[in-house]
């Protein structure tokens, strides 16, 4: 195996139109992250806690704050929004499209950033927070949807990794832009990070209507044409190409077994070999969140600052640098190692390090301590932006078939967002001392970081149990593995052997027979057309 990643010899036309697309559709992940990034900063800034305080006084500095609940509540809303976005990503890409579908989730994004834009009050900001979140979570359903399907499967691992990459370029121009205005004392050091939303927004837009839908899309349509047109785009290679007319085919061919196994309902989602892959990939997105990466992204700043070290907006763009860089080996790896083998070494590295912080922080209190907190936290980072960042991206994108991808993606993103908003909400009354007049606050501090390590142990054994290897695998082929191997522990060297065209010709109800005894009776038939075949010729030879 070489080094670099190359295109197999054996593939005819260009990759560069379906790479140079999915890298361009992952910039969404920028709106996901920045409108993510910026609110941590925003809520440290003097002017912005001042402006938007109903009387709240911080104990740390005896200045003028929101209190732990309206804190919890402006951050946690654009999670509650992505939530329901997420699970509207379904009906909005079946319905309009992958393509049209971003374009309009684009413009509920924008919205949401027109109220926080104007907003000089907590309840139009967090109203403004909900919609920018419902458009970050029908976005952040598309995306991979979207890459997915148009994607080379040798490098759909990295094309759909780069989504999380954008993220955490967003996160990390937030965090600059957030530094760059802090200490203005007018509207603009918060207005100015919520509106340089719209050029993001404006950019993918133009984008999305120059790049052509999906041909998985058009194809479950019965748009057999323009799917043509479509794959004939992304693989630089003509309509009438053998090895186009036999991808598109081999698409064609899925997409009609599996509908002869159910209609593609919800209730789908849940039966058979899809329900397993519809509980991994919910998990896959649950435990990503349970990790503790958003605590250090949305309360970071606060944290460090409660924690006595000097300048937290500065450790702040330092621990985003460490996640935009800690992302590219990330795309090269989980190509050449795979998505089994990375997801593991993520999970144990991060599980070491939160471990470490947690008894770092909870038992020492000097200088020293300090930069060793800021230094493991840096560190479990880099596992996981190199791991379960972009990895958990990739594979609930490539889990699902045709009929159902939509929906089950819509609802593995939904986990996501669901655990993200729990953990925004739940983690002001974990970590802080709830002020002057006390409450139901657990006052954790440092601890907190014992239930991440916690849960970066369960992600081990959940890795181990139930991630299949995905890479090299078409789409379709994926569907193949799931339903000829049992265990994922055994999905390692997984090789197909299923022509979907040819189980197609045989006509038999997916219902009634398994696909290895359909492909079973594909192969004798194929062999009784052989042997008649040579039959006639050594006739007509004869003759």
């Amino acid at each position: 195996m070489g080094i670099m990643i190359k295109k197999p010899a054996d593939v005819p036309g260009s990759a560069a139109p379906a790479i140079l697309i999915g890298l361009f559709v992952a910039f969404g992940g920028v709106l996901f992250g920045y409108d993510t990034g910026t609110i941590g900063g925003i809520l440290a800034m003097s002017y912005w806690r001042e402006e938007f305080s109903t009387g709240y006084i911080n104990s740390t500095d005896q200045l003028p704050d929101v209190s732990p609940d309206q804190s919890s509540l402006i951050v946690s809303i654009l999670s509650a929004g992505t939530f329901f976005g997420a699970l509207g990503a379904s009906p909005m890409g079946d319905l309009l499209g992958r393509r049209w579908g971003l374009i309009a989730s684009t413009g509920v994004f924008t919205f949401g950033v027109i109220l926080q834009t104007i907003a000089t009050a907590i309840p139009l900001f967090v109203a403004g927070r909900f919609f920018a979140g419902a458009g970050v979570g029908l976005i952040s359903a598309l995306i991979p949807l979207y890459q997915s399907e148009t994607s080379p499967k040798w490098i759909r691992g990295a094309i759909v990794g780069c989504y999380q990459l954008a993220i955490t370029v967003g996160l990390f121009v937030a965090a600059i832009v957030n530094n760059a205005t802090k200490d203005r004392n007018d509207t603009g050091s918060y207005r100015i990070p919520i509106a340089v939303q719209f050029a993001w927004a404006i950019i993918l837009v133009v984008g999305m209507l120059i790049l052509p839908e999906t041909p998985r899309f058009l194809i479950k349509q019965g748009k057999g044409e323009k799917a043509a047109k479509s794959l004939s785009r992304l693989r630089r290679l003509d309509v009438t190409h053998p090895a186009l007319i036999e991808e598109l085919a081999e698409i064609e061919a899925n997409h009609a077994y599996e509908m002869s196994i159910g209609k593609g309902t919800y209730a789908d989602c849940f039966r058979g070999t899809v329900g397993k892959r519809l509980l991994t990939g919910c998990l896959l997105q649950g435990l990503q969140q349970l990790t503790g990466v958003n605590f250090i992204f949305y309360y970071g700043t606060q944290f460090f600052q409660n924690s006595g070290i000097e300048n937290p907006f500065v450790v702040s763009i330092i621990t985003n640098v460490v996640n935009v860089v800690s992302t590219f080996p990330g795309l090269y790896m989980v190509e050449k190692w795979g998505r089994r083998p990375l997801l593991m070494f993520g999970a144990i590295g991060m599980c070491i390090c939160q471990y470490i912080v947690a008894i770092v922080g909870t038992t020492a209190g000097s200088v020293v301590a300090n930069k060793v907190l800021i230094a493991f936290v840096c560190i479990y980072i880099f596992f996981f932006a190199c791991s379960w960042g972009p990895v958990a991206w990739v594979v609930t994108g490539e889990l699902f078939p045709l009929k159902v991808r939509a929906k089950a993606l819509s609802m593995t993103t939904a986990t996501n967002w669901l655990l993200n908003w729990a953990i925004a909400y739940a983690t002001p009354y974990m970590v802080n001392d709830g002020g002057e007049d006390g409450g139901s606050y657990a006052n954790l501090g440092s601890k907190v970081f014992f239930i991440w390590a916690t849960f970066c142990l369960i992600c081990i054994a959940f890795v181990y149990t139930l991630i299949y290897e995905t890479k090299g695998l078409s789409l379709e082929q994926v569907d193949e593995l799931y339903s000829k191997v049992g265990k994922a522990w055994q999905s390692k060297g997984f090789v197909p052997t299923v022509s979907y065209a040819e189980v197609r010709d045989v006509g038999v109800d997916g219902r009634s027979q398994s696909l290895a005894e359909i492909e079973a009776n594909a192969t004798r038939k194929r062999s009784v057309a052989q042997v008649e075949n040579g039959h006639h010729g050594g006739l007509s030879e004869k003759v």
